[in-house]
């Protein structure tokens, strides 16, 4: 008997409720509403930056009244053991001249650059600290109950110069710009921070992301993924206040059966998201071949979930993001290839010929021309285009850039279950790698490459949809499907060192000793290659026969 399958939801058609209709009207902004919000976007900025939006705040348009400037000095309270920090709570004390503001943060989500923070606020004229004053029940019970009577005392100080305006947004709300600096003081030490806050006020929060396109066009911002708070603390704990910029693997999404589609994309598109920002940050500080990997990686699995999600997220905006991804893509592969050129084509092969002087000469012009490809990555992920890509991004995952009020059709395709699309979207991306591989025992070179792309989202789409599948079987698959997939690296590898050291422009093509050293390379990687090869079409084989997870009952 056939397995059975959910159908796949119709994109058109007016096939829902008005129940339903008036979820999706209410999805896109649910976690951003609800009274004593804080919604900040905020960015780390150089001296340079901020002297610029000091002088760009008078002239913006909509501006509520003059930007001022004040002197902010807040000071953290806690328990000597750390109860609210711990659960995530900050309690501050902020003076600023002209008063004493006394508030309560939640715990903080940060997602696609926004900050949202519970906030409870209230004026403390005398100065003193009132737990019992804090006005948001929830909050001030569980001040209490965590500090359950222990001491309350300052343990970080932040002193800031807050220059700052409020504008008016397009279609309503206002958002407050701010640009802060000063110094971060904690256990004995101090540091300093200078950082752009856009909170909005009122309104939707594209608007955010929009202002921030429009304040600093030109690039060059990084994302502050913590609060001043929270960066005095790492001060008294003996870290730095601004963390140097880490590589970022992927991650599994913890998606579940039951939620709805829509949610599963939101989730997934916020890890694409995060491993894309952080190793375009990693990149800018390392020379290490991982950071253009991980960040070619994170780009690649951007484009499968638009592929996996492509029944609820496709539309023009997506189309664009897909374009610019791309693109980006491309600039990191070209530092990426290079550096797999050096260290797993290259290297081994001098290794194993100490007396060839070639090898050397080889490697200082794979190099240089590495060095100055990734100084043209680094230009292309400060400059004005991956800056708008990522704002992009984020503002379409935020935002929720998908959603089409009108479409009732659309409407009832979002709120199904992830469980009613994940089969069709992984039938979808094995057919494409089953007819790729038709004929595999007499592909080309570029038949190869097209079947290892088609392998790599399948890869992809399995891991995203994971959770909602059988776990041992899919983790027979997916072991399968990586080394099939690692053996087509190879494979590519060589395809592309190929084109690299014997084309027209290749590195050392006027240097006999470095091209006898390419002669090397390519003769022991193409004897290799076969055998790679041979290995491949098998694994391809079994794969194709052994059970698939999406066929398999939970």
């Amino acid at each position: 008997m056939g397995r059975v399958r959910p159908k796949a939801p119709r994109r058109k058609g007016p096939r829902c409720d008005q129940n339903t209709a008036s979820w999706i009207a209410a999805i896109a902004q649910q976690e951003y509403l609800g009274s004593m919000k804080e919604i900040e976007l905020k960015f780390l900025l150089t001296e340079e930056q901020a002297d610029a939006l000091d002088a760009l705040l008078p002239t913006l348009q909509g501006l509520h009244a003059r930007p001022e400037t004040r002197q902010l000095r807040s000071a953290y309270h806690d328990t000597e053991s750390g109860a609210l920090r711990g659960a995530g709570i900050a309690l501050r004390l902020r003076h600023d001249g002209l008063g004493c503001v006394q508030t309560a943060k939640g715990a903080i989500s940060h997602h696609g650059g926004i900050q949202t923070t519970l906030e409870s606020e209230t004026p403390r004229p005398d100065g003193a600290l009132d737990v019992a004053a804090i006005p948001h029940d929830g909050l001030r019970e569980q001040v209490q109950a965590l500090t359950a009577g222990a001491p309350l005392a300052a343990r970080v100080e932040t002193e800031m110069r807050r220059h700052s305006a409020t504008v008016s947004l397009p279609g309503g709300g206002a958002a407050e710009i701010a640009v802060d600096r000063g110094t971060l003081r904690g256990g004995g030490r101090s540091a300093p921070l200078t950082e752009l806050e856009i909170e909005l006020k009122g309104g939707t929060v594209p608007a955010v992301y929009d202002l921030a396109r429009q304040i600093l066009p030109e690039g060059g911002l990084r994302l502050s993924r913590r609060s001043k708070a929270a960066r005095a603390f790492a001060l008294a704990d003996g870290h730095d206040a601004v963390d140097r910029p880490a590589l970022r693997k992927a991650n599994p999404v913890p998606l579940q059966a039951h939620q709805t589609a829509e949610s599963a994309a939101r989730d997934v598109l916020r890890e694409c998201f995060d491993q894309i920002a952080r190793n375009a940050d990693f990149v800018q500080v390392s020379d290490a071949p991982e950071g253009p990997h991980q960040l070619r990686i994170g780009l690649r699995r951007l484009r499968a979930a638009f592929d996996v999600f492509g029944v609820v997220l496709d539309g023009p905006a997506c189309a664009h993001l897909k374009a610019e991804a791309r693109w980006l893509a491309h600039e990191a592969g070209a530092v990426r290839d290079l550096d797999v050129t050096v260290q797993d084509l290259l290297a081994p092969e001098a290794t194993a010929h100490p007396m060839e002087p070639g090898f050397q000469r080889l490697a200082a012009h794979l190099t240089a021309r590495a060095d100055a490809q990734r100084l043209s990555l680094r230009g292309a992920l400060t400059g004005a285009r991956a800056q708008a890509f990522l704002l992009d991004l984020a503002r379409f995952t935020e935002a929720r850039g998908w959603l089409d009020l009108a479409d009732f059709g659309q409407s009832a395709q979002l709120a199904q279950p992830l469980s009613a699309i994940a089969t069709a979207a992984l039938d979808r991306h094995w057919k494409r790698a089953a007819k790729r591989a038709r004929g595999i025992d007499h592909l080309d070179i570029e038949a190869r490459h097209d079947l290892r792309k088609a392998l790599k989202g399948l890869r992809y789409a399995v891991e995203f949809l994971a959770p909602v599948l059988p776990a041992g079987a899919t983790k027979t698959f997916t072991k399968r499907l990586r080394t099939l997939q690692d053996l087509f690296g190879e494979l590519n590898d060589l395809a592309m060192a190929q084109e690299m050291l014997t084309g027209a422009d290749a590195p050392g093509g006027d240097d006999p000793q470095a091209q006898r050293a390419v002669g090397w390379i390519l003769g022991s990687r193409s004897v290799r290659a076969e055998a790679d090869w041979a290995g491949a079409r098998k694994l391809w084989h079994a794969l194709r026969d052994a059970p698939r997870p999406w066929d398999t009952p939970g």
